[in-house]
């Protein structure tokens, strides 16, 4: 018989539920664990990081860039300022991915808002940045191009129209070399910079004051915090904007800058279309009153975004109108070495100021070379003050050979011969003082080691200022000052003051006084001063101070171009307009007690100062004549020669 069946079992059933349900509480429990740890993240360890993100979402920081430092001239003449003008900007961030960007740059290209010529450095400019950052791809927009846009703007996401500080010159290409201009900033200007400090600041000091002052031009930008939509654009709700937050910019410190805007003027003007160079310096202080290199160009065509056409253009325009002439054009000497020479024949004691020689029109360097006098002149009997002041070749060829390369170099390195002036902004080169070792080096991998021996014939060239050595204009304005101060040496300086526009207080710079040039007495230095004065009074100069109001002193220069052959003419040679011998002079004003010294050079304007003489005129016209007291203008002779 079979014993009863149990259906259910109860206890197992219970056991079972229990079971189960620990183990869903077990579950449920860390679940809950698990979404509290994960509200304690987010709302108290990462709630900052989390509130930022929230408010990116609905607000964006705008940089607000700073006004960049105004440029004055010594009177306060405003030489480069900040007018308002409209940009075109984009956020590659709120535009998309690589095809919107492209997308968006045809669309503006099509409505004619930018060119396609300009494409690849826009693109490279936003590839600059990062994504988040704002980027100007058209500056100073016309009024067409404002309203052009205006009308497409929605179909644009990312670009806005933005009203901001751009550069303005108001001189134009005056002391374009000097001042430098602001262009885009490079890859290789993000390299050097602070980035942060640049936010919204597209643009950069490039050659010149602009460049060298850059941290004090600069400033400090600010930022504001402002609302937008889901697309990123600006919207306006009064209820929210309290809580955003903005921080003014702080302007660029003003520079005040040793160039009289007068003089600058005059010395450009003067140039009437000729290439060359002229530097004016007070030789008292350094002060660099007038800076020309001309052909210039208009810094403006860099301020508003220079298209590769244009710069193709400057850069290939025969004229050279980027290259500095003044501080990196390098250029035979001529004659205006020689009263630099005439105090080393004096200081070694290798001459006396009275002692002749005889000038038949030509030196006899070896049995089979002559020297020539300039122009085939014959000059006689004279001595060092007549040398100088007619520029007698033969006179300063023996004075060379009786010298010698080594004593000439030595005495000529002090006045800053071979060597960088030190001028305040970048590029300066050296120019050439030759020696022994500089032509050993040179020749060091010739062929033929005779190459590179120093001979009499160079020594000759050394002489009259040719063969190989070299100056700038920069560099022999320095000398001039030099010779105006009588041996004393200042840096020369285009910055003198910078001033704090909140305060209006200006930070003079003192002048920096360097190392005097040592040898040569007081009467020695007279010599010199005397052949420099009869220079204008009779000499190859004489017709640039007629009528003068005041005295100078100087000393015309010639230099040649190429080598003129033993039987070829001189005028043969200077046929072919670019061939022709560069213009020089020298020379400083008033000759009693200087106030301004300066060196011109016209290339290819001919023998002598025939064209550089008028342009130096000019110059100290403009900058003596405002200052000279009446009763000295009553009293001078008008002749430029004797003193009253």
């Amino acid at each position: 018989m079979v014993g009863p069946v149990r259906i259910k079992d109860h206890q197992r059933e219970q056991r079972i539920f229990m079971q189960r349900s620990l183990a869903a509480a077990l579950v449920i429990g860390a679940m809950v664990v698990l979404l509290l740890g994960r509200l304690v993240l987010l709302q108290i360890v990462r709630y900052e990081e989390y509130t930022l993100r929230a408010d990116g979402n609905r607000s964006r920081i705008e940089p607000k860039p700073a006004p960049r430092g105004l440029i004055l001239d010594r009177n306060g003449k405003v030489l480069a300022e900040n007018r308002p003008s409209f940009q075109l900007e984009l956020v590659r961030e709120t535009v998309g991915g690589a095809e919107q960007l492209e997308a968006t740059l045809a669309g503006l290209v099509t409505i004619g808002v930018i060119a396609e010529e300009e494409l690849d450095d826009i693109r490279r400019d936003i590839r600059a940045r990062k994504a988040f950052e704002a980027v100007a791809i058209k500056r100073r927009l016309t009024d067409e191009q404002i309203a052009t846009f205006s009308v497409h703007r929605h179909q644009f996401p990312g670009v806005e129209i933005q009203a901001r500080f751009s550069r303005f010159y108001p001189q134009g290409s005056l002391a374009v070399h000097a001042l430098g201009y602001v262009g885009t900033i490079s890859e290789a200007d993000l390299q050097k910079i602070d980035r942060d400090a640049y936010q919204g600041t597209d643009v950069i000091g490039k050659l010149g004051v602009e460049q060298a002052r850059e941290a004090e031009l600069h400033g400090v930008n600010g930022f504001r915090e402002i609302l937008v939509n889901a697309q990123g654009r600006s919207v306006d709700d009064s209820s929210l904007t309290t809580a955003l937050r903005e921080q003014d910019p702080v302007a660029g410190n003003d520079l005040v800058l040793a160039l009289d805007l007068p003089t600058q003027q005059a010395a450009e003007a003067a140039f009437t279309g000729r290439r060359g160079a002229a530097v004016a310096i007070d030789p008292n202080n350094g002060d660099v009153l007038a800076f020309v290199s001309l052909p210039g160009f208009d810094p403006s065509l860099f301020g508003r975004g220079i298209t590769a056409r244009e710069y193709r253009d400057l850069e290939r325009n025969i004229d050279q109108p980027l290259f500095n002439r003044a501080i990196k054009g390098t250029y035979p000497a001529g004659s205006t070495v020689k009263p630099v020479l005439a105090m080393a024949g004096l200081a070694y004691g290798v001459v006396t100021p009275e002692e002749t020689r005889y000038c038949p029109g030509y030196y006899t360097v070896t049995a089979s070379r002559r020297a020539r006098e300039g122009r085939g002149g014959v000059h006689g009997a004279v001595a060092m003050r007549e040398a100088i002041a007619d520029s007698c070749d033969v006179y300063f060829y023996g004075l060379a050979v009786d010298l010698g390369v080594d004593k000439i170099a030595e005495f000529l390195s002090p006045f800053g011969f071979g060597r960088r002036t030190g001028i305040d902004i970048a590029g300066e080169v050296a120019g050439i003082l030759p020696s022994r070792e500089y032509k050993a080096n040179r020749f060091r991998n010739a062929r033929d080691p005779s190459e590179g021996a120093w001979y009499v014939g160079d020594t000759v060239n050394f002489g009259i200022g040719q063969g190989f050595m070299t100056v700038t204009p920069m560099q022999l304005a320095q000398v001039t000052a030099v010779l105006a101060a009588q041996g004393k040496v200042f840096q020369p300086r285009l910055v003198t003051g910078v001033r704090n526009p909140q305060t209006g207080e200006t930070e003079i710079i003192p002048p920096n006084p360097l190392p005097q040039v040592k040898g040569g007495t007081p009467a020695q230095w007279d010599v010199i001063m005397e052949g420099m004065r009869q220079t204008m009074v009779s000499g190859t100069a004489r017709a640039i101070a007629k009528s003068a109001e005041y005295n100078m002193a100087g000393k015309t220069g010639t230099a040649q171009v190429r080598s003129v052959g033993q039987n070829e003419s001189v005028q043969a040679a200077a046929k072919e307009e670019r061939l022709r011998d560069h213009s020089w002079l020298i020379a400083f004003a008033p000759a009693e007690d200087p106030k301004i010294a300066v060196a011109v050079l016209v290339e290819n304007g001919g023998f002598g100062a025939s064209a550089a003489g008028p342009i130096a005129r000019q110059i100290f016209d403009a900058y003596l004549l405002p200052r000279l007291p009446k009763k000295d203008a009553a009293l001078a002779t008008g002749a430029g020669g004797t003193a009253p």
